[in-house]
């Protein structure tokens, strides 16, 4: 094969597998949103099928064929076609340590469990979501052990989600987080501030979907191009940048619950929105990793959504939709309320300080599960420890307790901790933006164009082009430092509780 008909097969498995996922990820949001319950049984035959073709197309005698020719001919051939090889081969090495009809029952059986799941939380039946949590963690362990059999399993996941990541490097991220912070959420705790009474009053659904839809054309997202649904868990799907979906879940008693979703899978729309053109319809196309993903839905949930000058447009938008209910509302008591900080049971609702112990407990779970230190079956008895441990709260029931997150339904183990290390990426990144223009003058005016500009030209817009590590270098100046973050948030709530 030369290399000219390695690149144009290189394009064809490209423009297949874009179409393939562009069908596999319009069934999801779907299935998530508006489907019918029951549509799950005809709908894993779909994907099924979709993961067949996947599969047959990239893992393919001429595919691996044309990787090779490209990548001993790198110096041969421009940056983007370069980079589309290397990320075809992994994929393609990731794929291949699987037969295909193990592949193709996996796929089917993270659809089943996701149905499963919606129901088991809805009724706090853990049992009923038991079985197919074991099968997940078995075939998982059983993924890490063809893949790299050397490595920790849980290293192998981990690094599915973060290049590079692993315990030996998240052990003493995490240590230095909760020793940080712990101290001051036990201060903080011990110090309650008022809860402005804005926040016990009833919102309804349909004032709040109008409200989303004012919080994402704040934050600049084009209703021709990002849709927004309702689920039971948020998270932003979609094709291309043509095609984003966003989703919230409502809850009458709490207004700020969806607002912060809204504004988190905006954040993460805003990526997709912005990679460049010509990247799309191929693998360069989308997040580089997900705790780079998850750094631009932290920004602006936290840094962005949660900062003192947000307030001002966010409180004349609320004041418009919400006229009763706020009509007493200032922007100190709003500051302070989308800040108060307490223990609490559900993670997305969590505040800023508290939310990196959320993600540590499932980390720690986590490891211990797919070291097989921890039975499915003693699942729930170790969160409800760990939560009593490290929040000092009680859980009520499995619903919000292990049944709470989506993650481990679509077999979404060692993505957790993406989180935490985009939070901590986040404030890295703020620090190099002040340095290009008054961050805090343009949001209080309610102008999040320099913010995302920003972002975009060192992040968004290049898609997976550039490794990992280059592209974060190019935003936070610098490498990880965890206690950049945990000062962040110790200067925040030192100033906010007057400790």
């Amino acid at each position: 094969m030369t290399l000219e008909q390695a690149i144009e097969k290189l394009q064809q498995v490209e423009k297949a597998g874009y179409a393939l996922q562009h069908a596999r990820s319009v069934l999801y949001v779907d299935g998530e949103t508006v489907a019918p319950k029951q549509s799950w049984k005809a709908r894993g035959e779909t994907i099924g099928y979709l993961s067949q073709l996947t599969y047959q197309q990239t893992v393919s005698g001429e595919t691996g064929e044309a990787l090779a020719v490209i990548l001993s001919s790198q110096e041969n051939v421009d940056e983007k076609t370069r980079r589309q090889a290397e990320l075809m081969k992994e994929s393609c090495d990731v794929m291949h340590v699987l037969p295909l009809e193990e592949y193709v029952a996996y796929s089917q059986l993270l659809n089943e469990a996701s149905a499963v799941w919606h129901e088991a939380k809805i009724k706090s039946d853990f049992a009923a979501f038991a079985p197919y949590l074991e099968r997940i963690i078995t075939a998982r362990r059983r993924f890490a052990a063809l893949r790299n059999p050397d490595a920790p399993a849980y290293d192998v996941l981990l690094d599915l989600y973060e290049k590079g990541a692993c315990m030996a490097e998240l052990d003493p991220f995490f240590r230095i987080i909760r020793e940080e912070l712990s101290p001051l959420i036990a201060e903080v705790s011990a110090h309650p501030l008022p809860r402005p009474a804005f926040m016990d009053r009833t919102y309804p659904t349909a004032q709040q979907r109008m409200f989303s839809e004012r919080i994402m054309a704040l934050q600049g997202l084009d209703p021709e191009r990002c849709s927004i649904g309702e689920t039971e868990h948020p998270f932003t799907g979609g094709p291309n940048k043509w095609d984003v979906r966003i989703t919230t879940h409502y809850h009458e008693d709490d207004v700020t619950a969806s607002m912060y979703s809204v504004i988190h899978e905006g954040g993460h729309a805003l990526y997709e929105l912005g990679v460049a053109d010509d990247l799309q319809y191929t693998s360069l196309a989308g997040g580089c990793t997900m705790g780079i993903h998850e750094s631009q839905s932290r920004f602006y949930e936290n840094i962005i959504g949660r900062s003192r000058a947000f307030c001002t447009p966010l409180l004349k938008i609320m004041r418009e939709v919400f006229p009763e209910q706020t009509k007493d509302l200032t922007e100190t008591d709003l500051y302070t309320a989308i800040n108060l900080s307490a223990p609490s049971l559900i993670r997305t609702q969590a505040d800023e300080l508290t939310y990196p112990l959320h993600v540590m407990i499932r980390y720690e779970l986590e490891k211990a599960l797919i070291r097989g230190d921890l039975t499915v079956a003693e699942l729930p008895a170790s969160w409800n420890e760990a939560y009593r441990k490290y929040l000092g709260v009680t859980v009520p029931d499995d619903r919000r307790g292990v049944l709470q997150d989506s993650h481990w339904s679509t077999g979404y183990l060692g993505y957790f901790p993406s989180y935490t290390l985009g939070s901590a990426y986040g404030v890295q990144m703020l620090a190099q933006m002040q340095q290009s223009f008054d961050v805090w003058a343009a949001v209080s005016a309610g102008n999040l164009r320099p913010v995302t500009e920003w972002l975009g030209q060192r992040i968004h817009q290049y898609g997976k082009l550039k490794r990992p590590k280059e592209l974060l270098l190019n935003a936070m100046g610098g490498p990880l430092d965890p206690r950049a973050y945990t000062g962040y948030l110790k200067k925040k709530y030192t100033e906010l509780y007057q400790l």
